[in-house]
């Protein structure tokens, strides 16, 4: 038995650590809510709004209490509901899908690119083109899914869906400061919806959300939506619903922001050591889209023997993760129930193959080349995995 220590684990993610980071200006923030003695819909949610709004170049942002709730005030602001089809991606997390159905509106799934995993226009054009009423619900809007951090190929949708008369809403809970073109994310669309889960690029301690848009009057219904319709305190002008950013959160979120810009140097940082270390093997390594400036909030690489890799990591110390292993419309809630009307090859192929490094900005670069050490030991042993001898131990 060897006297040595076993490694320190390497978690896939880490908000612990990412707190930990940034401790001091978390607790004092935290200090000032609390002492204020104002906890809902206060100085710090007013406060964290209009400074989140002013990073993206936007007018207007609207504190809500999740991303998924983001998705579905967004639509509902826009006068996206029953009898409507809004067109996304099934390569997604499900609360985008979540958000689209609680309108009462109903999702159509398209494929996304094999490269990017993010909404493939070709895709779009073809399920618009393939069905003028999907479902029998009349085509309202697009979900734009900017997913890992990469911006999804925003001058060629927002072609198709102008031309098809549709709105665009850009979900950006993965894609904080990531840009197109030299546009961020959230600034291509009518509206957007982000997520602040703690494992997002900005994380909160908890769950948060946000709207952000540069049209008042999107704004100023997404704001009444998000309290009961309130326009006049417990008035209903219109049916709204219960979802508001805690000023508690409100305030770490203001307090991380200012690092937000380091924090996803850092992620790009990482991703760059991966690549120039893995992007020769033969796993497939994260591609960029043309004009985008990635935010990798996650690094995801492919390979047709990922349960085999990611059991070698796990014997390492090493977390991985699979964002995403079962695709919406193949998942028990869904399948069969939403109208498809169009195949989704990619999606579905991804879906086996695609796992998640870890990369999180306090991630060590010794930390990094310990897992870039780990793949390649496992690669050297693919021919066995292709043998069927299992792998080298």
């Amino acid at each position: 038995m060897s006297d040595r220590p076993e490694p320190a684990a390497i978690p896939q993610s880490s908000p612990g650590r990412d707190y930990q980071s940034h401790q001091a200006e978390i607790d004092a923030a935290l200090r000032r809510a609390l002492d204020s003695g104002w906890y809902i819909l206060g100085p710090e949610v007013r406060a964290f709004e209009a400074e989140f709004a002013s990073y993206l170049g936007l007018r207007e942002g609207v504190g809500v209490a999740s991303g998924t709730d983001a998705v579905e005030l967004a639509l509902r602001a826009l006068g996206v509901g029953p009898g409507d089809a809004v067109y996304s991606v099934s390569h997604t997390a499900v609360a985008t899908v979540v958000g689209v159905e609680r309108t009462g509106a109903i999702p159509v799934l398209v494929d996304v690119d094999d490269a990017t995993y993010t909404l493939d226009p070709a895709s779009l054009a073809a399920a618009i083109a393939a069905d003028p009423r999907p479902g029998g619900a009349r085509p309202a809007a697009v979900v734009v899914v900017h997913l890992y951090g990469q911006p999804a190929a925003m001058t060629e949708v927002m072609s198709i869906a102008r031309t098809a008369g549709l709105f665009v809403v850009e979900d950006c809970a993965q894609a904080h400061g990531a840009r197109c073109d030299d546009r961020l994310a959230a600034t291509w669309g009518d509206i957007a919806a982000f997520s602040f889960y703690p494992t997002k690029n900005l994380g909160a301690l908890g769950d948060g959300g946000l709207v952000a848009t540069d049209d008042a009057g999107l704004a100023a219904r997404a704001r009444e939506l998000r309290q009961y319709g309130w326009r006049d305190r417990y008035v209903s002008a219109v049916a709204g619903m219960n979802s508001r950013l805690d000023e508690l959160q409100a305030a770490v979120l203001r307090a991380k922001l200012p690092h937000l810009d380091e924090d996803n140097a850092r992620r790009r940082a990482i991703a760059a050591r991966y690549d120039a270390r893995l992007g020769e093997s033969v796993l497939g390594t994260p591609a960029v889209g043309p004009g985008v400036e990635h935010v990798f909030h996650q690094y995801v690489i492919r390979t047709r023997y990922r349960d085999n890799l990611m059991a070698w990591l796990h014997q390492r110390g090493i977390s991985t993760a699979i964002h995403y292993p079962v695709p919406v419309h193949m998942q028990p809630a869904y399948a069969g129930r939403l109208p498809q009307v169009v195949e989704l090859p990619v999606t579905e192929r991804i879906a086996t193959e695609i796992v998640s490094l870890p990369i999180f900005p306090s991630l060590s670069d010794h930390e990094v080349d310990r897992v870039v050490e780990a793949v390649l030991e496992w690669a050297q042993g693919i021919p066995r995995i292709e043998a069927g001898l299992g792998h080298a131990s």
